[in-house]
């Protein structure tokens, strides 16, 4: 059978009124009766665009030319944005993106789980540009402009972004972008680094280099002397993240702490910390606030990492205890608790879809902080556990939503408030903290 072949798209630019904006960020319009998706528009915006993508249910596009303007547009913090998949609303004021943002988890709280929000939490805010510190930069060597890319992808594409600058990574990296590209370039392998891996934490920064195939001795001397100009820590990585190692200095821990609580976290530059350090300060703080401990309250922190709640949680209450899937950030966790010199947590390795391997009888309250995928196999047995009061963190409003309902409907919670937390400024991803208290 033939293959169909694609219509071409239309090259000339197309006028357009915007009718209201997508929970990723993108304009929403309709022509002859068709939704369209465009990059970079507003709604109340009248447009001109160009088509990126046409399909059967919905076509894609992006502005060209904006006719009328909203009153929510602002100038982007970057000279990239228009290409950089990296930030998808730049050209939106900051208050205008967290309304945005609260208007999408009431939604969602309402559509999927058919819930609204009693009381909504009020966002929590940091500094918009250089916040930050975790990232994984591409690197490409590009043939016709002969030239190294390093960066985020572009927009609906595989291809890198041609970029200097990135104004929302940490400024020790997002600020010497043409340094790091002249270094790579300057490597016999410069075409065997398939990405660079940014941690940053409140010591120095570092950066793991995914390099395909051993390096030369003159390139592991060019990345050592780079370091040493620049301060950088540098590691290498050949294969998964086990094999990540320190090439200089030899000795290198990356440190965080949370002042408020007078606790302080080892991590490796491999390991899951959030990316927003100014923000994750805030969102414990509020998280413990809104747990309402008690002096004899048993918490179980569930999807712990290491440790990040449950440090300064043990602060604060009777016991902790915390329950990872990871068996290595369950050591990190231990050897934290050890550092700061808490004793009343009790840190475990399960995989929390199947268990719960602990004696649950006399917990109190509950924090849960789960990945993307949400927590449903967790809050389908919290019959079971009991808690009296539960603060759920959420990096994904969908399963967040999903997951409020079955507490609500089926295991005997009710939902008091939930509110976002801006973790990601100019970008559409939303963190939510939400409430639920037993009936």
């Amino acid at each position: 059978m033939a293959r169909r072949r694609r219509k071409k798209l239309p090259t000339e630019p197309v006028a357009a009124t915007v009718e209201s904006i997508s929970h990723e960020g993108r304009g929403i319009a309709r022509l002859d009766g068709k939704t369209i998706f465009i990059d970079g528009a507003l709604p109340g915006e009248d447009v001109m665009f160009v088509y990126t993508s046409r399909r059967a249910k919905f076509d894609e596009g992006c502005v060209t030319e904006i006719i009328k303007a909203s009153p929510e547009r602002v100038e982007p913090v970057c000279p990239h944005f228009l290409l950089c998949g990296g930030c998808s609303i730049q050209h939106m004021s900051p208050e205008s993106q967290r309304a945005h943002k609260q208007s999408v988890l009431v939604e969602q709280f309402k559509h999927l789980a058919e819930l609204d929000i009693p009381e909504i939490i009020q966002p929590l805010t940091t500094e918009n540009v250089g916040y930050r510190r975790k990232a994984r930069l591409g690197v490409r060597f590009v043939i016709k402009k002969d030239k190294l890319l390093v960066g985020f992808r572009e927009k609906s594409s595989g291809y890198l972004t041609d970029m200097n600058v990135c104004m929302v990574l940490h400024e020790s990296v997002g600020q010497h972008l043409e340094e790091l590209q002249a270094l790579i370039r300057s490597m016999a392998a410069y075409q065997k680094i398939a990405q660079i891996e940014v941690a940053v934490g409140d010591n120095h920064t570092t950066l793991v280099f995914r390099n395909l195939e051993d390096l030369s001795p003159s390139d592991i001397e060019l990345l050592k002397t780079f370091a040493q100009e620049t301060g950088l820590h540098i590691w290498l990585q050949s294969k998964g993240p086990d094999t990540a190692s320190p090439l200089w200095p030899e000795e290198s821990q990356l440190v965080y702490s949370l002042p408020d609580y007078d606790v302080s976290y080892e991590f490796l530059p491999t390991d899951f910390t959030q990316v927003n350090a100014d923000m994750n300060k805030k969102m414990v703080k509020q998280a413990i606030e809104l747990l309402e401990l008690k002096k004899d309250s048993k918490v179980l922190d569930l999807f712990c990492g290491i440790g990040n709640f449950s440090l300064p949680l043990a602060k604060s209450c009777e016991q902790v205890i915390g329950i990872e899937g990871s068996d290595v950030l369950v050591d990190r966790a231990k050897q934290n608790a050890s550092n700061n010199n808490i004793k009343n947590i009790e840190y475990l390795a399960a995989d929390l879809t199947k268990e719960i391997p602990v004696e649950i009888k006399g917990i109190d309250r509950m924090l849960l902080d789960p990945p993307r995928t949400g927590a449903l196999e967790v809050v389908s047995r919290m019959k079971e556990i009991g808690p009296e009061r539960i603060v759920y963190v959420s990096c994904n409003i969908a399963t967040l939503a999903r997951d409020a309902g079955e507490l609500v409907k089926n295991q005997g919670y009710r939902l008091c408030s939930a509110g976002i937390m801006d973790m990601f400024p100019h970008t559409s991803h939303v963190e939510s903290m939400a409430v639920f208290e037993k009936v």
